[in-house]
């Protein structure tokens, strides 16, 4: 009695198993549903790729711009200017931030001033933890070294 209920279940399950293989390849509704997702995409041109990272908040250039506005940054980066004040001299910098700089390439002309210790990876560390990584805004702006170091972030990094 035991190899005959066992029979029959191995049998029952067979027999399932074949109709629901014979409904899965001969369901046509399956075929139209992806067909009808494949067309549903859209393929955005490159204009309206751009316009809609600027709309984010990203800047998006070409290789070619990218190249000659880093090309303009580095030609002008630092422009020292001596001033005088009472006993101590105060050095002010100007620093030219061009589209796609990062906090690292600011961190590196400010080295370069004496502006701030010789450490671009903790300026950039500390960008990230105030939440100014976004607010880096291309310009020119004019920096001492009178100001403290808070003021030197509040002054290149707006929002």
């Amino acid at each position: 009695m035991r190899i005959n209920l066992l029979s029959s279940f191995a049998a029952g399950i067979l027999i399932s198993t074949t109709i629901c293989g014979i409904v899965y390849f001969s369901d046509d509704s399956a075929a139209q549903k992806v067909s009808a997702k494949s067309s549903g995409k859209v393929q955005l041109t490159s204009a309206q790729m751009k316009e809609k990272l600027e709309v984010e908040g990203f800047v998006v250039q070409t290789k070619d711009e990218l190249e000659k506005t880093l090309q303009a940054a580095k030609s002008s980066e630092t422009t020292p200017i001596e001033t005088e004040e009472k006993e101590k001299s105060v050095t002010q910098v100007v620093v030219n931030v061009a589209n796609g700089m990062t906090s690292v390439d600011v961190a590196n002309v400010l080295i370069q001033a004496q502006l701030i210790p010789d450490d671009a990876f903790a300026f950039t560390m500390d960008i990230e933890s105030r939440g100014l990584q976004k607010a880096l805004r291309p310009g020119s702006f004019v920096v001492d070294s009178g100001m403290s170091y808070d003021q030197i972030i509040g002054t290149i990094f707006t929002n």
